[in-house]
Formats: C-alpha cells, structure tokens, sequence
C-alpha cells in the first residue's frame, strides 16, 4: 500500500509534542512492514535553514486559495530513510515558531491543505492509497477531495484515515473567511457538513468526511464520546462510533533505551539497573545542586506546564508532600502562572525542589534515568508518551487513570506483585497524593518489590512494531470496503 501522512509535525524536524514524535516514528515502522510509507509538512523556516542544503526542489506552482493566488513550492527530503515532502511558501511558514497567532493559522493550513492536494499524482510522483491525516490542520483535506477532485474525476481511489492526537484543538473560524478559503458550495457549509453551532469546524469535518478515525489509545476513544472529554463533538463521535478505533502510540525503543542512550552519566539494562540508576541519580543531584544522596526518593515531571497536566493537583499536595524526605524535580514551560509558582515553591523549598523552566531534550533524558517516581497526574491524556519512557528507563509512573496513561500503566498490586507502576482514579488532589505516599512506602520498605516493579516496567514492550500493524489492518480493511 501507499501511504502519505499529512502532518504540521514530524520530529526531528520540527515539533511541540507527541503529534511529531509519531509521525517520526510511525511511518518508519510501516516502512519496516513492507509498504510505502511517506510524510508531506509545511517547510518551516527552522527546516529550510538547518536541512535547505539537503532539499530536492521538485516543482513550483500557484494555487488558488479564495481570491488570492499564492505560489507553493514542493521540496522532498529522505529522514531516517523516509521520503518527505515539503509545502514551500515563505508567507505561511518562513517564522521562527511552527504556530503563531490562531486566525493567522487557519489560514496558513488552509493554504497547506489545498496545496497538499495539488501535489498529489504527477507533482510528486506518488499517488497514494491512503492519505492519513492528523489533528485539526489537516481535518478539511477529506472535504477538499471530495469537492474539488472526485467529483471531477481525479484520485477517486485515495481515502482518509483521520487521526485525533488532542481533540481540544479543533481549528474553529467564521464561515464567510472558510468558505472564501476553501470554495466550498454551500451544502458543505451547513450543519450536516463542516459546520459546528454555525461555523466551520476542522475537526468535525475530518471526523465527518473520512473513512475511518482513529485516536492515540483505546480508552482514549471511548473517553472522547463522553461530555467531560468530548468538547463539544462527543455526539458526533458517539453517532459515528463505528468508525472510531482507539490505537496506542508507541515510542522509538532504539532512541529511548538506557543501554545506549549517551546522554545519561551510565548506561544500565534491566540486569544491571540498580547500579546504573544509582550513578545517574547521585549524577544529576549534582547537576542540579540537590543533596547528594542515592537513598533519598527522586520524583520528577516533565511536562508541559498546562492545567490539563494536572499541576494543580500537584501545587495541592505540595507542601504536604515535601514534609515527606524526598527531592521533586520539575522541568518544563508553558503557562506563566505555573512556570512562576513553581519558580516559588523551588524558592521556599531549595534543599528539595528544582524548577527547571527550560525545554532541554538531553537533560529530559537524564531524568528520565536518574529519577524513581515520575509524576503524570493529567486531568485528560490521549497518549501519553512520558510514561512509556518513564519505564523503559526504570522510572515508575504515578499517573490518573485516563486516558493512554491507564492503558499503558498497570496499577501495583502488593498481594501478588504484579504492576508496571501507581494509579489514582479521580481528579482529586488527596488521592493522588496517597498514590505517591503508596509508592514511597514500597521504596523504602520492601525494595525487593520495588525492584520486580522495575524489571517488570523496563520489560513493557512499547515499540510501534504492534501498531504499526493495527494501523496497516486498518488501511487494508478501508481498501477492501471500496473496492
């Protein structure tokens, strides 16, 4: 099968979060399977300018999008042995960041979709089967190929698989600007169509107009058809259940392992992890100027600092969590109320509390090695990838169960060991904190426990091997219904 994914991320080329660490890696594993799997994305400036030696230009051409009519260039590049596209326009894409101002956005992927579309075929010399879209700034393209291509006889064997990474985000903008933007005709735009309450919704469309919609976890799609995590489109995705399958990411097992990773102060594997989390620990208590001492619990968080993380879970609980003799590392940016108070709480509490307000790949890693607990309380989490790094490096979750985190993380059980790490169930700060104060009891009273816990979470298998064949199970089953 051919297969194109569509995407605003991919890492490591450019990205914010999960959405590019599986485009990063998903399409490799397909590739892996035997198909033809590849990635089209914006060419940001940070791409241009760090790869634009390595770019094969492949053709310019104009695309109309409403009354404007913009060049698009179209570039390919090979990463990690993937053939990737690249949508030029140095209007929409030449800035700093990925996403600038929101009414700016819907523009700049209006503009990306459409030129998507026109480079299908000929332009980039590859048709594909499936066009697997991801997340709001690809959620009109199965619209825009209905209404401007196979009503007029082109890719009529190209369908979509939409992929939900967070439906909070949803592309919303005023009908007028959409419909000029899009040319789509009116029975688009109306209720039955791409619009939501009376404007257009990206999301919905994608959800509406594709043949199959996936998202990041089972329970995670089933979560989203209930009114606490549907934002507003639960009914939509309750009515169109059939065709919503919950398919967990997984994480790049060759980058994220703890025998080769050469950013932590010593490599360990499940055998030898005592010593080697030891070293690491007592490495990056150093690092950070905390109290050099490897019996005293490590917890970290590494996160976005947002309330759907559950930091004010977290701020609940800390004064009563710190009377407790442990060092709590946070690192991360975001929201500025968070990064300051947890500036305050690392200024009250300096002998046990670093807030590291940065984004730092390398030292994320070294936590990840060094620490013992690793906070994930989030209020909702399609996926969750911290988590399955946390284990593959030893580091023992203590996550709400919601979500990926519930589908990846099983709940320690003291009568028969069994356990990949500690659960709490509702949003409530005082449960959570009896989790964490479960898991101390189990490091400092029973290590042998402890230990098995360890052996059993390093033991996970979260490579995107298994997925990879869901997804390809499920491209074939939407080809063989068309055929």
């Amino acid at each position: 099968m051919n297969i194109l994914f569509v995407t605003s991320e991919m890492s490591p080329l450019a990205k914010t979060g999960g959405l590019g660490d599986v485009i990063g890696a998903l399409p490799k594993a397909i590739r892996k399977a035997g198909h033809d799997a590849r990635v089209i994305m914006p060419l940001y400036k940070q791409i241009k300018d760090r790869y634009g030696d390595q770019l094969q230009f492949m053709r310019w051409s104009m695309n109309k999008l409403g009354w404007r009519t913009m060049y698009s260039g179209l570039f390919k590049m090979d990463v990690n042995d993937i053939p990737v596209y690249f949508i030029d326009n140095e209007y929409y894409f030449g800035h700093e960041s990925i996403y600038l101002e929101y009414s700016f956005d819907i523009e700049r992927f209006s503009f990306f979709q459409r030129a998507v579309l026109e480079a299908l075929g000929d332009p980039m010399k590859f048709e594909p089967d499936i066009l697997h879209l991801n997340d709001w700034q690809t959620g009109m393209i199965p619209v825009l190929l209905e209404a401007h291509y196979k009503s007029h006889g082109y890719h009529n064997n190209v369908q979509c698989v939409y992929t939900i990474h967070n439906l909070k985000f949803q592309g919303i903008h005023g009908r007028e600007r959409i419909q000029d933007l899009m040319e789509l005709q009116d029975r688009y735009m109306s209720e039955e169509g791409v619009l939501k309450d009376g404007v257009p919704n990206f999301m919905k469309a994608g959800i509406l107009y594709s043949n199959r919609v996936t998202t990041v976890s089972p329970t995670y799609s089933q979560e989203i058809m209930q009114d606490y995590y549907g934002e507003g489109l639960n009914y939509l995705l309750a009515s169109n259940a059939w065709k919503v399958k919950g398919l967990l990411n997984g994480i790049d097992v060759e980058s994220y392992d703890p025998q080769a990773d050469s950013n932590i102060a010593k490599n360990y594997s499940i055998r030898t992890f005592k010593q080697g989390k030891t070293a690491c620990k007592l490495a990056i208590q150093e690092e950070v100027g905390l109290e050099k001492n490897a019996d005293i619990p490590l917890l970290t968080m590494i996160t976005r600092l947002t309330s759907q993380k559950g930091l004010d879970l977290l701020l609940h609980i800390s004064e009563e969590l710190l009377e407790e003799n442990i060092q709590l590392i946070i690192l991360g940016t975001g929201d500025e109320f968070y990064e300051n108070t947890f500036h305050d709480l690392e200024w009250y509490h300096p002998n046990k509390v670093r807030s590291m307000i940065l984004f730092d790949e390398k030292l994320s890693r070294r936590l990840y090695a060094a620490s013992d607990l690793f906070l994930m309380p989030s209020m909702f989490e399609p996926c969750g990838l911290g988590q399955m790094i946390a284990m593959r490096y030893g580091s023992l979750p203590v996550v709400r169960e919601t979500g990926g985190l519930k589908d990846t993380v099983i709940p320690y059980n003291k009568y028969d060991g069994t356990g990949t790490g500690f659960s709490f169930k509702n949003i409530n700060a005082h449960e959570f904190l009896f989790a964490i104060k479960n898991a101390l009891d189990v490091y400092r009273d029973n290590p042998d426990a402890w230990n098995q816990l360890i052996r059993q979470a390093m033991n996970c298998d979260f490579s995107w091997d298994k997925s990879a064949k869901e997804y390809i199970d499920l491209y074939q089953t939407i080809l063989d219904e068309v055929k």
